[in-house]
């Protein structure tokens, strides 16, 4: 539809501003300079701190500079002294307004106007001119859309001006003690109660175990506002379902379309639907039909157009939208057009892919396991969880950015975590054009549903009509994303019965075309009584659980195939949950210049344990956490010299980690339904449990992640020492050939073996063990795997290295070595990208060699950096090519130079 966006607004406390609604939406008003400028979409705390009124939370500790909105933890911890309203000791006691003027575009004038709010939160009054539009007992709730049709009180001629009354949470909850001795304890998730949960907002905006609590509970506009224009028929809520009847033949497509007509006018409309459906990011022929429809005044009704009686939509060799590394995610473009009188009434334009989501449940050792196949293929699941910024500060340009990052570690899929947000349109337009599927929670967890300890209440949220309300808008906002996979109850929990009734039941078929499933955790049972997931009536089958901390990367080998044993009620018993695994992960430090960004002062405290103070605490990294991931660092890499040397032997640490917790799913590729961790992201500038921190810097985990999740892939499995080779793909690989060396900490072979294979489809093929060649060398052992094909060329490398009870102390005395490196950009514009061939021309191994860009003329890295590969090993006159790209952006350097270091390789600065 022909829309604009309002973006620039004023911000102040009603505390302050003691005009009403009327006063301030209408020309009369006179503005004073104690109003803050603000862009929406934009919470009142990012916008106090934009301007400069409470310091950026993110940094040090910074957030212990500015009040809650509980007066409990304000008074606890001293806080009200930070507020910046001269009377009020909280500043987040009363409603905020937000203001703006605007004049309609020429085309407008004469048309049905419309103003819509994508987002509020928590509860809003809204005036425009003078005349009240909405009030705070309707429009309430983090997740719902608002559309009003403010033809009457819109001046189409001259400024027009809009008041919004931003009211706070009717709950602010009693946030956890803050985590400011890094002796721990870390956050209590859902805070101390839980009662943020009588809410439907952002519940971990009260502050979890990897966030502190956002001091406002991102009270304001979080996301746009648009004023729209249509003539006297709108078209609204389209629905695209898309079918493959043939599967597994996907040459020909079925297209159903729904949406509905509404007559705004006093009088009946004919008129005609235009139907348009063209390619939107591939090259072919375009959809073209039309339907004559009439409309009585004021009369919705739903038109439906079928391929049963449309031939139109009855696509012959459909272009699919496939995952990512399945193959392209290809999307079509609706434009439905209501054409009256020769004019274009109103118009709705909606991209969507062509694909079908299926799922099944079967029984693994008396454990339920979840399988989702997308246009008839099975598909496993690689990804993780995903959170919400601290002040809601990300935009389209970080969706496109973190997605990009998250596409390019070759994972298939986000969780979109239900403590947190479901996140605005940009997100799903990323992930539709990236190929990432998106598992959406709804907003309940365990910590505000009673499940854990004395926190939260099944009673909670108290306003029923208000979350499901917030569904249904959010089912009919998101529904035709093809990225869209399932839906979930919640986290580790469900809604209270009828809740959970009211969608299973009823709401979830406004979608009709995907999962809804109770919630993440399977060990979660359904109440008797109950039905389970919909439509097929069956177990959740997939488990959250963790284990959070660092464990034997051999262990999670050994959970896939035999399962784990756990106390329960003081008895051991085995568990198989990693049949389907939604929830693991490790602390995963940062490299060592995101950590000058997050911790001010990084001079340990002589009285904590190193290489701690206490801003690491704040940032979660406390003693606790801290403990079996540095205790796993030292005692498999040595003695920590310094705090970047801690980082540096850390990455080792999250190398091999995070590569063996996907290796482990991928060894069963047909036998797990997927690996998911916790998590992908952070909240704000965090220490722990990300692949790529704040600062978009992924650690070397991500790319050993990415190594792993290739579609053909060689790796070395830690428990029985078998060499395989992993074929994600649908289609057989002939004449491979698997070459084996093993290395001594001299960098001599002294094993050096090959074997001729080929794989059949999402197939995983032993090559042959290495247990009893490795028994032959009690030492450091470096392991390093290729696959060739027919033509020689190396399509997968991997390397591991290797010594008796993982003592590897030794790395640090490996022989220098020097590499050579030639680049060659390829691509220039505003997507610069290079090839960078790196050359081991020694005899000596090059070990664990990172690259960066860098701009400033080198001394600030270009993040996000999008790799081919990194922290790469090269066996004596080895070589390896990667490729590496970035956005240009207004607020980043432009590369400059290229950074090459390593373990034991001398750093190189070469100019681009």
């Amino acid at each position: 539809p022909d829309r604009m966006e309002l973006k620039h607004f004023q911000l102040q406390s009603s505390d302050i501003i003691k005009a009403n609604g009327t006063e301030l939406s209408s020309g009369r008003y006179q503005s004073r300079n104690y109003w803050f400028p603000v862009q929406v979409p934009s919470t009142v705390l990012a916008g106090l701190v934009a301007n400069k009124v409470y310091p950026s939370p993110y940094y040090g500790m910074n957030n212990m500079r500015i009040p809650d909105a509980s007066d409990a933890f304000d008074s606890t911890y001293h806080l009200f002294q930070y507020s910046y309203l001269p009377n009020n000791r909280n500043p987040w006691k009363d409603p905020y307004w937000y203001r703006t003027t605007f004049r309609l575009p020429e085309r407008y004038k004469g048309k049905h106007i419309w103003l819509s709010f994508k987002g509020i939160n928590y509860r809003a009054a809204v005036w425009l001119n003078g005349t009240q539009i909405a009030d705070s007992s309707k429009m309430v709730g983090m997740f719902g859309q608002y559309r009003f049709d403010v033809t009457g009180a819109i001046d189409p001629h001259g400024e027009n001006h809009l008041a919004v009354e931003i009211y706070p949470l009717d709950y602010p909850g009693l946030p956890s003690h803050p985590q400011l001795n890094a002796l721990g304890p870390f956050y209590a998730n859902s805070g101390q109660t839980g009662d943020i949960g009588k809410n439907v907002t952002m519940l971990c905006s009260i502050g979890w175990d990897w966030v502190p609590a956002a001091r406002g509970r991102e009270e304001g506009i979080w996301q746009p506002v648009y004023i729209t224009a249509s003539g006297p028929v709108t078209i609204n809520q389209p629905h695209i379902i898309t079918q493959l009847p043939d599967l597994p033949d996907t040459n020909r497509a079925r297209i159903r379309i729904q949406a509905r007509l509404e007559n705004h006018s006093a009088h009946t409309t004919r008129g005609e639907l235009q139907v348009v459906i063209k390619p939107h990011n591939f090259e072919g022929p375009e959809v073209l039909f039309t339907q004559p429809e009439e409309v009585k005044s004021g009369e919705t009704r739903m038109v439906t157009l079928s391929p049963k009686k449309v031939k139109a939509l009855r696509i012959a060799h459909p272009h699919l939208w496939w995952p990512n590394g399945q193959g392209r995610a290809n999307l079509y473009e609706l434009e439905l057009r209501y054409v009256t009188n020769g004019e274009i009434s109103d118009a709705s334009n909606t991209i969507f892919g062509i694909r079908t989501i299926s799922t099944k449940v079967s029984d693994v050792h008396g454990w339920a396991r979840r399988d989702f196949y997308i246009n008839g293929r099975k598909i496993q699941l690689l990804g993780g969880a995903w959170v919400p910024d601290l002040m809601l500060k990300r935009d389209s340009t970080r969706y496109a950015q973190e997605l990009g990052l998250i596409k390019n570690d070759n994972l298939n899929l986000v969780r979109v975590w239900g403590g947190g947000i479901t996140p605005p349109d940009a997100f799903f337009k990323e992930a539709d054009k990236d190929g990432l599927l998106v598992w959406q929670d709804f907003w309940t967890t365990g910590g505000t549903q009673g499940r854990w300890g004395k926190r939260g209440s099944q009673k909670w949220p108290l306003q029923s009509k208000v979350f499901i309300y917030d569904v249904k808008s959010t089912i009919i906002r998101l529904r035709n994303h093809p990225s869209l996979l399932l839906w979930t109850g919640g986290n580790e929990y469900h809604p209270r019965k009828d809740l959970y009734e009211a969608i299973r039941n009823g709401v979830i078929k406004l979608d009709g075309t995907r999962p809804f499933i109770a919630c993440s955790d399977g060990n979660v049972k359904i109440p008797k009584g109950w039905k389970n997931s919909w439509p097929g009536n069956e177990p959740d089958g997939f488990y959250s659980g963790g284990p959070y901390v660092w464990i034997n990367p051999t262990d999670y080998f050994n959970y896939v195939d035999y399962g784990r044993t756990v106390q329960d009620n003081g008895k051991r018993i085995k568990i198989y949950d990693y049949v389907f695994k939604d929830e693991a992960g490790i602390l995963s430090l940062p490299p060592y210049n995101s950590l000058k960004k997050i911790i001010p002062d990084l001079v340990p405290d002589t009285t904590l344990p190193f290489p701690l103070n206490n801003t690491w605490g704040y940032h979660d990294f406390c003693t606790n956490r801290n403990v079996i991931y540095y205790k796993a660092t030292v005692d498999r890499y040595g003695k920590l010299t310094s705090i970047k040397n801690y980082t540096e032997k850390a990455q080792l640490v999250n190398a091999n980690s995070y590569r063996a917790i996907f290796e482990s799913a991928e060894s069963k590729l047909n036998q797990t339904g997927g690996i998911l961790l916790w998590k992908l992201n952070s909240a704000w500038p965090s220490l722990i449990q990300q692949i790529y921190d704040w600062y978009l810097e992924p650690n070397a985990g991500y790319y050993y992640m990415q190594k792993a999740n290739e579609p053909l892939h060689v790796q070395f499995n830690l428990n029985d020492s078998m060499v395989v080779v992993v074929n994600r793909q649908y289609r057989e690989r002939k004449d491979l050939k698997v070459h084996i060396r093993i290395f001594n900490k001299d960098s001599q072979v002294w094993y050096d073996q090959a074997k001729s294979i080929s794989i059949g489809n999402h197939q995983v093929k032993d090559v042959m063990s290495l247990k009893s060649a490795l028994a032959q060398h009690q030492a450091l052992s470096f392991v390093d795997l290729t696959i060739t094909n027919k033509d020689g060329h190396k399509v997968s490398h991997n390397f591991y290295w290797l010594a008796p009870n993982n003592k590897f102390e030794t790395l640090s005395s490996l022989p220098e070595t020097k590499v050579k490196v030639w680049v060659h950009q390829v691509a220039h514009a505003n997507v610069p990208t290079w090839r960078v061939h790196i050359a081991n021309p020694t005899n000596k191994l090059a070990f664990f060699i990172r690259t960066q860009l860098m701009s400033h003329h080198g001394t600030k890295e270009v993040l996000p950096s999008f790799w081919s590969g990194n922290y790469v090993n090269l066996a004596p006159h080895q070589s390896v090519t990667l490729t590496v790209h970035y956005r240009v952006t207004k607020k980043g350097g432009l590369a400059d130079q290229l950074k090459i270091s390593g373990w034991n390789t001398p750093a190189q600065m070469i100019g681009l």
